[in-house]
């Protein structure tokens, strides 16, 4: 059994508005921030190998037009 990470985010150039608000709330409490980007994150449990999981993300849990993300595996003894 297998723990996956996943991470996804908004391609370079898509429009992020939980980022562009919270980059907004941050410089109102004073805090200099250059950029800010929201994202998600997902935690599977499951024997899938790399391949299964990438097609998981391709076919629900991403969506591949506008977003990219990143999968990081680790084997659980």
């Amino acid at each position: 059994m297998a723990r996956h990470d996943i991470f996804v985010t908004y391609k370079d150039g898509i429009f992020d508005p939980a980022g562009a608000a919270a980059k907004r709330a941050l410089e109102n409490l004073g805090y200099p921030v250059k950029e800010v980007r929201i994202g998600k994150f997902i935690q599977i449990e499951s024997d899938a190998d790399l391949e299964g999981v990438t097609e998981m993300c391709e076919k629900l849990l991403a969506n591949p037009v506008i977003e990219d993300f990143r999968i990081e595996s680790v084997e659980e003894a």
